[in-house]
Order: C-alpha cells, then structure tokens, then sequence
C-alpha cells in the first residue's frame, strides 16, 4: 500500500496490528496502558513512571491526570479508536506537521518496551510501521466510525455488546465520554439528534470502506 502524505486539518484512518497476526494485549493492565499512551501522548509532553496511572485505572476506573492541560497543546486530534486483542484503529486528525507520526511512533515504541520488558523478549511486536489512510469525505468518515465501532462483534463475549467494550470509544458516543477533550466525539454526534441514533446507525451499518481499507480487512 503506498504511504498516504498527512496534511493538517485531515482525518485519517490509523491502524496496525501484531507482528505475525500475533496478539498485542494479553491482559487487562495491557489495554490500560496503551490507551493511556493513546490519550496522554496527544499532547507531546514526556511523562514518567506510567505504572501508577495504571493502577489508578485499575483501583478507580480512571486515570489521574489533567485532560484540560493535555489538552491545550494537542498535536493530533482523537475521535474515535479500538483495541482489538491483536489489533488497533484510530481515527485522527493532523493539528500539527508531523503530529500523526510523532504520537504513533512514540505509542507504539514506549508500548513495544513495555511488552518486551515484562515478558523478557526483544524484537518487533508491531507489523511494520503503522497504516494510514486519507478519509476523503464525510460519508466515508461516518461509516468507518461505524466498522470501527462494530469491531468488538468479532470476540464472542462482546457479539451485540459492542457499546459495553471498554476498550473503544463507542460507549463514549452513547453514553459519558470518559475522556472529555481528549476524545472529540462533536464531529461524528452532531450529525444525529441523539447519541441513541448514533448507535442505531452503528448497528446497522454495514461495511463501507474505501479501495485501501478493504485491502486492510484481511490485514488485520
């Protein structure tokens, strides 16, 4: 697939999976940490000892940090994302020249150390650099939200349950967004009178990607 050039002010469909179709995330403390990459790393600043934010997540169910001050220095914008036992997809806007790739690269890199160190491994844990795709129109940006959302059906446990996923943003979209302006959901709900339509559109959706997304179906 050829590399897709990033310009600010687009949305863009990111997404990679494990080395070898093998998984990234083998317990819940996993998922926690990359999602705290995910939302922390928005902002560009370095943060230390990661592991207590984690445990925050897991004694308290969220994570002890300043969303407004990340905030104000957002490189790249979040709207929507989901993290799939072997896989990731994020939907993200370029706010700043060279933001996607700096917060993807720091993501991945700071998540695969973490990986290495705690099963005493080395080597790659992601396929290769991440993927990106150019989301063209607004159609597009609707109903990949939706194939995004719906990914949770492919893990039995969570088959019509895909707005209890913990790991996505969807019961972010029907419900409280637990991430406030670190996950800019204005976009997507404004189009609907009630964050119960959104749902329904994502239920029934079917899948409609373009040429480049569709080569990525089998990809992850």
């Amino acid at each position: 697939m050829p590399k897709t050039k990033i310009v600010i002010n687009e949305h863009y469909h990111i997404y990679n999976r494990g080395n070898n179709k093998q998984d990234i995330f083998f317990e819940e403390r996993d998922y926690i940490r990359f999602l705290f990459l995910a939302l922390y790393f928005q902002g560009g600043d370095s943060v230390y000892n990661i592991g207590r934010y984690v445990t925050n997540y897991v004694r308290h169910r969220m994570f002890n940090i300043d969303f407004g001050e990340i905030s104000k220095n957002k490189k790249i914008e979040l709207l929507a994302f989901v993290l799939m036992p072997n896989h990731f997809h994020f939907i993200l806007k370029e706010k700043e020249q060279g933001g996607i790739s700096k917060y993807l690269q720091r993501i991945q890199n700071s998540y695969t150390k973490y990986i290495n160190t705690k099963n005493k491994k080395i080597g790659h844990l992601f396929q290769g650099p991440y993927q990106s795709v150019h989301i063209a129109s607004n159609e597009q940006l609707l109903h990949l939200s939706a194939y995004i959302h719906r990914n949770p059906r492919e893990i039995k446990k969570w088959k019509n349950q895909e707005a209890d996923f913990p790991w996505s943003s969807f019961t972010d979209y029907v419900g409280k967004n637990r991430w406030e302006k670190l996950l800019s959901t204005e976009l997507l709900l404004s189009q609907f009178k009630k964050q119960k339509e959104y749902k329904s559109f994502v239920d029934e959706s079917g899948t409609k990607l373009c040429l480049e997304e569709k080569e990525m179906i089998d990809y992850v």
